[in-house]
């Protein structure tokens, strides 16, 4: 990585890792309580415990990056954040989109519940909705962003380059594929909150609601990370879940 693209992905590898850290430690009786299934007593502090998955999370998340850095630089995509750009299209872009998404989510949850057969998503209670915000807007993005899209957009492009001006059509194949895969990554949570085993047992409207709503704005976010990097679709993400789990959260 150049030295400064290496140094913000740094930064926001130790800032998922820290609220990380937090969350485990101050709010880890909370989160068993949401999702209703007890941990095992395996005899350790909730420090200890959020040491260590900080450090789970620098090691795994921190090679993601790097493997997602390199697929970017391969497929030509900005990487961590393109260059060139000013801060409207690192700051204020990624804010006005994300806050677009975040209304999306509140009107889908409107419209779905009523029909989904599970009600309301539920939100973390605030402040852990922040700390939630920030470490599902890194850790997601680095997976299903830089990883998952860069993937496949390295995949893509040496499965078509015999075809001329392919680019654009190599990149949203792997944007709705990186979309998906994001929303798969949520069925997981939902099914602990539904309390059933198989994705098979959801209500069909349901899983139309997880994908639809996590799809569209796993392709805004996949498109922010196509033109400008990593930190834009972090920044779109974030702002997403601020509207949605946080504010939405406060007042729903």
């Amino acid at each position: 990585m150049k030295r400064n693209q290496l140094t913000v992905f740094l930064v926001l590898l130790a800032s998922y890792a820290f609220c990380a850290f937090l969350t485990y430690a101050l709010f880890i009786d909370e989160i068993i309580a949401t999702a209703g299934i007890p941990l095992p007593d395996i005899g350790v502090s909730n420090t200890v415990i959020g040491l260590a998955n900080a450090g789970i999370i620098i090691v795994f998340y921190g090679i993601l990056g790097f493997a997602g850095y390199w697929f970017a630089n391969k497929s030509g995509l900005p990487g961590i954040y393109r260059e060139n750009r000013n801060w409207r299209h690192r700051i204020a872009t990624p804010f006005i989109l994300g806050a677009l998404c975040g209304l999306i989510l509140i009107i889908g949850d409107l419209v779905f519940t009523p029909i989904n057969g599970f009600g309301h998503f539920p939100h973390p209670t605030f402040p852990l909705s922040i700390l939630a915000s920030i470490g599902a807007a890194i850790g997601e993005e680095i997976l299903f962003r830089s990883f998952v899209f860069g993937l496949w957009a390295l995949i893509l492009n040496w499965m078509l380059q015999r075809f001329n001006n392919n680019r654009p059509v190599v990149l949203w194949i792997a944007n709705v594929i990186a979309a998906l895969a994001f929303g798969a990554g949520h069925l997981g949570s939902v099914m602990a909150l539904a309390k059933v085993t198989t994705p098979s047992n959801l209500n069909p409207i349901l899983l139309v609601e997880v994908f639809l709503l996590n799809g569209i704005v796993g392709l805004v976010a996949g498109r922010q990370y196509m033109k400008n990097g990593l930190v834009a679709a972090i920044g779109v993400h974030f702002w997403a879940d601020i509207f949605w789990h946080v504010l939405w959260g406060l007042f729903s």
